[in-house]
């Protein structure tokens, strides 16, 4: 069995990264598609553009990671040396798409901790209402993925706490899927480091999350900060793509069906199918009660009323179990074999526990 583990070339983070991109992109390249959020976008033009070593042009993002969108930029960038990504995780996934399209380098530069795509050789593909079309496999992972802390923790705290809910799912994913020695979407049974990266993932979680919650309310930045910014971004996105998916992601993507959820941010759907993978799994209801218990604390959803399904008809939820367990999808990985009813009763499962909450 052939092992792989995958990774960006380079991965910086600190207080005021972003003064020191230019060193970094420089030697990437030298004229830049800088591809920014809509509310990045004048920032974006103010610190880049006066740059005098790399000529930026700057386009906004339109909002979603979808194949018109990526075919657009694509057309922007008939100049471009390197493709630069500034901004959330659909923005980052379309600048990944993009540069790997162009056969061209790419820098990531985040702008909030709220998932694992900085770091990894995939981009999530929607189509243009929202729903979850495909994954985009890409044959390298970013060249630069620069994360500056001060960045991170001026922006609403509800993306932080989304990372956290997205990297929730690493360690019980890599796990589950490693159970029958699968090859990884890093193309290779999983090493023992990315496992063991998965696991400090989600031990960081638990020991800094609420602290490190606590802090950025305030907008500071303390050790556990760095540490949470750390296990969302790398060590979430290694123990991903080099330790393997299960049914937590497949679940979120059959969640994206409903339109109702798409207010909810990618992390916060991932975080309660994390709930409903330990159900499916039959976890000791004591470690299922300890991650609700972190997800409550740090303010993650624990009921699909917090994902604005209270009520939902059974005929709907069967459509996010179907989705969930279409051909292809993850949760195939799960070492036990799966259908559309024993998603639905797990995430009734996890629902009915996690209304139990408030008696604890």
């Amino acid at each position: 069995m052939i092992k792989v583990l995958s990774s960006p070339s380079k991965y910086v983070q600190g207080p005021g990264a972003l003064n020191e991109a230019e060193k970094y992109i420089k030697k990437l390249g030298t004229n830049a598609l800088l591809i920014a959020d809509p509310f990045l976008f004048d920032q974006a033009k103010h610190r880049f553009t006066s740059n005098t070593e790399i000529k930026y042009s700057v386009e906004k993002f339109r909002g979603e990671c979808c194949k018109p969108e990526i075919e657009r930029l694509k057309q922007l960038a008939t100049q471009a040396d390197i493709i630069v990504g500034f901004g959330g995780g659909k923005t980052l996934d379309t600048a990944k798409a993009v540069a790997h399209f162009l056969g061209l380098p790419v820098a990531i530069l985040p702008s909030i901790a709220s998932t694992d795509a900085p770091c990894s050789a995939l981009s999530v593909i929607y189509t243009e209402k929202g729903e979850f079309e495909e994954y985009l496999i890409l044959p390298k992972n970013p060249d630069l993925v620069l994360v500056d802390s001060n960045v991170v923790v001026n922006a609403p705290v509800r993306f932080f706490v989304a990372g956290m809910g997205d990297a929730l799912a690493t360690k019980y994913e890599a796990e589950a899927s490693s159970k029958q020695s699968l090859p990884a979407m890093a193309g290779g049974v999983p090493t023992i480091s990315a496992l063991a990266l998965a696991d400090l993932c989600l031990e960081t979680l638990l020991e800094y999350g609420y602290t490190a919650r606590l802090a950025v309310e305030k907008k500071v930045i303390t050790p556990a900060v760095e540490k949470i910014i750390e296990a969302n971004t790398f060590l979430s996105g290694i123990g991903f793509e080099s330790g393997g998916l299960g049914a937590a992601h497949a679940i979120h993507n059959g969640f994206t069906a409903l339109e109702e959820t798409h207010a909810y941010f990618h992390g916060e759907k991932v975080a309660f199918a994390t709930l409903v993978q330990l159900v499916m799994e039959d976890r000791h209801p004591e470690e299922i009660m300890a991650i609700m218990q972190f997800c409550k604390l740090v303010g993650l959803p624990t009921t699909l009323r917090d994902l604005g399904l209270d009520n939902i008809e059974e005929e709907r939820l069967m459509q996010v179990a179907v989705a969930a367990t279409a051909e292809g999808e993850t949760i195939h990985n799960m070492p036990f074999p799966v259908n559309p009813k024993l998603v639905s009763d797990a995430i009734l499962a996890a629902d009915a526990i996690g209304h139990t909450l408030a008696h604890y």
